[in-house]
């Protein structure tokens, strides 16, 4: 009986033996698995204390779309290429959004999005706000070039890319505008014959009214008016798409308001605006009138006004009968007042004088004298008044001081506190974007691959059929509507808009409020607290 005791209880001592061991592993397991989330914890914090990438920049996806939901995330790398130009190619590809360089969405991705510009820009400055926008949700672009923009070999390479058009700005265009409909309306004639900003309101305004009709003609569901030195910013989706927060637009808002957000650079030696830039001050709309009132003085550093430039924003419109421009920051429509909202959160981002070089750019685009008579003629902002006649009148060392002066920000401690106040803040993901195309190659391709269609365009044509393409008859410029639809007898466009009875003067650029606005607008204030 004794043995057969002493059997039955040698098994018990294995099993308590095993299950003590067991228990050791699994606590020394746990123990280090805790002390790898402490470490890694640990890092991150370091990293975002050191400066990391608050925004989500990790959360794209890598199909043909990058707004659509539920794909596997990307991870961007924001190092900078100093062996590169603005449209070279490093030696690492970081940026796996899309299969190529086209983006071939879907023709059931909605809603649909078109931008349109008025531009004179060379590839260095389109070719990364485009695909910028490309990559946010914008499938749709209507380019009306002139100047760099215009010349053959960039306009060729911009016509290649799926999803956009392009439109010279030739004789025939400005007959056709001539005899368009807002030509011959009263809302936007206080800016006729008027040289350089209001010339240049006025072209993008008939532009404008181009652009609608080629988004009907494509399908589109929203148009946005946008210059080729700013970027949307749809903050507050989570997957930072603009089609997604224009998606979860109610059906019954017919414009969209994005308040503008101002560029401030620390360095007056920018090259690349977009992947250099990180710093911008705040729309006094996205701050509390506690904030901007008791930060102005600080904030302006002696400028005319709290922003450099304009103040009031940009605009997306649903694309709807009657729609037309009000203006470059607006829409309107001829039957009825738009239903707008102003979004809380996503802005327009305006890189605003970035570069020294844009005081002479600026200059040498305007042939106005350099006296305070005959800017106010020029330009509707108080400080393009001024940056005009200081590029004008002093040499390049004397410019550069005042640039340094009135543009770049370099006291530290006081960007420390307004960054605290809320006035200024930091925005990486549009910097992270544009650096992480770059490094994929998208540039490089885009022009390499519309190289390769000039080279076999001119193998297998003819010299007239060159000379055809590169001098583009009427109906390869506009769309084949237009000459129906802008050009209307003035008689029923004056009818037409007599029975509307909802016109409305162009909205031009605008500053935010100045001092004796600020002093206005903050007795009102104070008095409607005291009240209540």
């Amino acid at each position: 009986m004794a043995g057969l005791f002493a059997t039955l209880r040698r098994p018990t001592n294995i099993s308590s033996s095993n299950f003590q061991s067991s228990s050791v592993f699994a606590s020394r397991l746990l123990y280090l698995l805790t002390v790898i989330s402490v470490s890694l914890a640990v890092f991150a914090f370091v990293l975002q204390w050191r400066g990391g990438l608050p925004e989500p920049t990790t959360r794209w996806i890598s199909g043909d779309d990058p707004n659509e939901a539920g794909s596997k995330p990307v991870r961007l790398s924001s190092s900078s290429s100093g062996c590169a130009d603005i449209l070279g190619q490093s030696r690492t590809a970081s940026f796996p959004y899309f299969r190529d360089w086209k983006f071939k969405f879907g023709s059931n991705l909605r809603p649909k999005i078109s931008i349109t510009t008025s531009t004179s820009a060379g590839l260095e400055q389109i070719l990364p706000w485009m695909f910028y926008h490309k990559v946010i949700g914008v499938t749709n672009f209507f380019l009306f070039v002139e100047g760099k923009a215009a010349s053959p070999n960039v306009s060729k390479v911009l016509k290649s890319i799926p999803g956009v058009r392009v439109i010279h700005r030739t004789k025939e265009l400005e007959d056709v505008q001539a005899k368009s409909r807002i030509w011959n309306e009263t809302w936007l004639a206080g800016f006729f014959y008027q040289p350089c900003n209001h010339e240049l309101f006025v072209k993008q305004t008939l532009n404008m009214e181009m652009a609608i009709v080629m988004a009907r003609e494509a399908g589109v569901d929203w148009i946005i008016h946008l210059d080729t030195d700013e970027l949307m910013h749809p903050a507050g989706t989570s997957e930072y798409s603009l089609r997604r927060l224009l998606a979860d637009i109610p059906e019954d808002v017919d414009m969209v308001i994005f308040p503008n957000y101002e560029s401030s650079v620390e360095r007056d030696d920018v090259k690349e605006p977009f992947s250099e830039v990180s710093m911008f001050k705040k729309n006094y709309d996205h701050l509390t009138k506690e904030m901007y009132f008791g930060n102005y003085k600080e904030a302006t550093r002696g400028n005319p006004n709290y922003f450099l430039t304009y103040g009031n924003g940009k605009s997306a419109a649903r694309v709807q009968d009657h729609l037309r421009p009000n203006g470059a920051h607006r829409w309107h429509n001829y039957m009825k007042s738009p239903k707008e909202i102003k979004l809380e959160e996503a802005a327009v981002l305006h890189y605003t004088y970035p570069k020294f070089s844009d005081l002479t750019s600026r200059r040498d685009r305007c042939g106005c004298k350099p006296t305070k008579e005959d800017v106010k003629r020029c330009f509707m902002l108080e400080f393009d008044r001024a940056a005009f006649i200081i590029a004008s009148t002093l040499t390049e060392e004397e410019m550069l001081h005042w640039y340094r002066e009135h543009v770049v920000w370099t006291d530290k401690t006081l960007i420390q506190k307004l960054i605290k106040k809320g006035i200024l803040t930091r925005i990486y993901t549009p910097m992270a974007i544009v650096q992480g195309l770059k490094e994929s190659g998208v540039f490089v391709s885009v022009i390499a691959s519309a190289h390769r269609d000039i080279i076999q365009d001119e193998s297998l044509s003819s010299a007239g059929n060159r000379n055809a393409s590169r001098y583009p008859h009427i109906t390869d410029t506009f769309p084949r509507k237009m000459g129906r639809i802008l050009v209307e007898p003035q008689s029923t466009a004056r009818k037409f808009v007599e029975f509307s009875k909802t016109d409305r003067q162009a909205i031009p650029p605008e500053s935010p409020p100045g001092m004796d606005g600020i002093d206005l607008t903050h007795t009102k204030y104070l008095l409607k607290n005291s009240s209540s």
